[in-house]
């Protein structure tokens, strides 16, 4: 908030027109219906068919996921998502945590994609720069490390036993045999997460969801564009929510407050406008989808009866199913 010129700031939210706005909402809330949907695609049973798991408990999951993500620091959401999902479902916690990263690194290849779409159109400012190094150098670099995360995690899942036993003897060598059990039981969880990635139906189907869902990210923030009246062209809608996706990726604040608005004020002045509107967009932006997914998450929360208390908790990789079966 440094410099903030406090008139303009009240000017901006002064004219927003409340109609588009709540388009905006809407679109940015749609896009959680949308990760359930490819979530599903990820994350099956166990079985040999591969049986896709019911709609509420994954809605449930993911719900209070994204709540926890605005009311507790550091992602808690992530942990708290593949917790309840273990809760509800057949599925080890390990497991889902690994579906989580597979559609993390998804994310972050489709961003950067649709932020290169952003960074090649004639209307994006030449010679740009972020933090000092030229934006599309620190897109590239970005690509080539979530790519290379990628690749790993195909090479480890399509060939698991030799890169399990590796990581067995490793382990065992350097900790106590209990502890090394438990981790070598950890990272068979982690594998079975990644099994979309050889599965050619479904690795397409989660592609064109990611796709959709970040288009449909992406409107919102273009839909709110027009209704602060900014003339900014529709790809900066895609430039900005990538550089908004990697300044929230890292463990941060409680709804990622202070990050989400620096990020928006740095990517709107790249097309010219001022500090102090970009906080104003940014923070009724925030603030106005913080609320609908945090709302849907308390009564997902309250549907499963848990309490907020319980997602502070990261449960061991042993965890049972109701019933005593190990997941």
């Amino acid at each position: 908030m440094r410099g903030t010129h406090w008139s303009e700031v009240r000017a901006g939210l002064s004219a927003v027109d409340p109609v588009l706005l709540f388009v905006a909402v809407a679109l940015a809330t749609l896009t959680f219906p949308l990760r359930t949907i490819r979530w599903r695609v990820m994350l099956r049973n166990s079985d040999d068919r591969g049986t896709p798991f019911p709609w509420p408990p994954l809605w449930h999951a993911v719900a209070i996921g994204f709540m926890a993500n605005n009311l507790l620091p550091a992602r808690a959401g992530e942990f708290a998502r593949a917790y309840v999902a273990s809760r509800q479902l057949p599925v080890r916690f390990t497991t889902a945590l690994a579906s989580i990263g597979v559609e993390r690194v998804f994310d972050a290849l489709v961003m950067l994609a649709l932020m290169a779409v952003a960074i090649a159109a004639p209307s994006f400012p030449a010679h740009t720069t972020l933090l000092g190094a030229p934006l599309s150098r620190l897109a590239g670099r970005t690509a080539v490390l979530f790519g290379a995360m990628f690749v790993v995690a195909f090479a480890v899942v399509l060939r698991p036993a030799p890169w399990l036993a590796l990581f067995e003897r490793a382990v065992r060598a350097v900790f106590p045999p209990r502890l090394a059990e438990r981790l070598a039981g950890i990272a068979e969880g982690l594998v079975a997460g990644l099994e979309v990635l050889k599965r050619p139906g479904r690795f397409a189907a989660v592609l064109f969801w990611s796709l959709v869902l970040w288009l449909t990210n992406a409107a919102s923030f273009a839909v709110c564009f027009r209704a602060f009246g900014l003339h900014l062209p529709l790809e900066g809608s895609l430039l900005l929510q990538g550089i908004l996706g990697f300044a929230v990726a890292l463990p941060a604040s409680a709804g990622f407050f202070g990050v989400f608005e620096k990020g928006a004020q740095l990517t709107l002045q790249i097309y010219g406008i001022s500090p102090s509107l970009a906080l104003a967009y940014a923070v009724a932006y925030h603030l106005s989808t913080f609320l609908p997914i945090t709302l849907l998450g308390l009564s997902s929360l309250s549907r499963v009866r848990l309490h907020l208390r319980d997602l502070r908790r990261v449960p061991a990789a042993d965890t049972v199913a109701p019933g005593g079966a190990e997941l």
